[in-house]
């Protein structure tokens, strides 16, 4: 009788010892989220980083490409008055014209061009990336940098691959469109450079959606 209680008094120690440890095991450590940027995003290291691969990478494909380097004294007006014109041209379309550093920003709203979880463009936005093409093929002695982003819901897994994708495309139809390949490069950020974090409202999550292209003077 003794050496059944015994047994018992073990094994319910045994269970609570068990439980406890469940209780108290840690908990999986939270979901690192990048930090804030200002609003427009203007901050933002990758914007003013060198091009996408590398100057001297992208310049010698531009070179093989036979385009033709500006005269560093003239890039300054050469991006003002592209600059210019990209606003004129894209007024009331919904994007962005930013200038950041030595080059532009055309900030393209990612709900215009991609449905939610696609990489496909929106046929109902090819008028404005026809109009983007356009004005980037005429000038082409800049460096073409796109990137893509996220926002913060889903798994960075897949938001970046998600991102990547859809970098590809907006490279491969400006590459469709007349623009010269040697010229562009793509990037997908994921939802490593949001605009607002934390996304307190569908607006700023919806923001946080986008496609950028950059453009930098080729200098040689």
């Amino acid at each position: 009788m003794h050496v059944r209680l015994k047994f018992s008094t073990i094994a319910l120690a045994c269970s609570i010892a068990i439980l406890a440890g469940c209780e108290t095991s840690a908990p999986p450590p939270p979901l690192v989220r990048p930090a804030a940027f200002t609003p427009l995003g203007l901050n933002a290291p990758y914007l003013y980083g060198d091009v996408i691969g590398g100057h001297r990478s992208r310049a010698a494909k531009m070179k093989t490409a036979k385009i033709r380097p500006l005269n560093p004294a003239l890039a300054p007006g050469y991006i003002a008055n592209l600059d210019r014109e990209l606003r004129v041209q894209t007024a009331g379309i919904g994007l962005d014209v930013l200038r950041v550093g030595n080059g532009i920003v055309i900030r393209i709203p990612a709900a215009l061009t991609f449905d939610e979880g696609s990489a496909s463009v929106k046929p109902e936005f090819d008028a404005t990336l026809k109009e983007i093409a356009r004005e980037v093929k005429n000038s082409n002695q800049t460096f073409v940098d796109v990137f893509a982003h996220t926002d913060l819901s889903g798994s960075p897994e897949v938001n970046q691959a998600l991102s990547d994708k859809r970098a590809a495309a907006v490279a491969t139809y400006l590459a469709g469109h007349g623009v010269a390949r040697a010229r562009i490069a793509s990037k997908g950020l994921g939802e490593t450079a949001p605009l607002y974090n934390p996304e307190t409202s569908e607006t700023q999550k919806a923001a946080n959606r986008r496609v950028e292209i950059r453009l930098l003077p080729y200098t040689g």
